[in-house]
């Protein structure tokens, strides 16, 4: 019972003296880091560029000319790019397939194939492939 008393204040002592040492380290580091913190702040100073506040003439507004309206043909979506896929392979084609063609991320074709299985555009032919509904 004495030795397991005494090993418990040697361990409790030696405890405290690893925590006063890592206080005094942790003391040291807050100076060094101080000295930085100043020495950045007259860095900043030195480099700091005086802007000058120059007024401009009016800008004079312009009178736009009708313009002719050009349709311009829209980028397929993420969706019908991966439908196209999945309808233009005869057997079907599974997640990873779809991710090497369309280069999207995993987590994208999942929800494309959850909103084209849901819009009934798709359907699944045994575990991952997709065919075209």
């Amino acid at each position: 019972m004495i030795n397991k008393n005494a090993k418990r204040k040697r361990m409790a002592l030696n405890l405290e003296k690893q925590l006063q040492a890592v206080n005094k380290d942790i003391k040291a580091l807050a100076k060094k880091l101080d000295k930085l913190m100043v020495a950045a702040g007259k860095f900043e100073k030195a480099n700091a560029v005086k802007t000058k506040i120059v007024k401009r003439a009016p800008v004079k507004k312009k009178v736009a000319a009708p313009r002719l309206t050009v349709k311009k043909t829209d980028k397929l979506s993420a969706t019908d790019a991966a439908l196209g896929f999945i309808k233009r392979s005869k057997k079907g084609l599974d997640t990873s397939a779809l991710v090497q063609k369309t280069g999207y991320d995993r987590r994208k074709i999942a929800n494309i194939v959850y909103r084209l299985k849901s819009q009934g555009k798709i359907k699944s032919d045994g575990k991952g492939l997709y065919v075209a509904a």
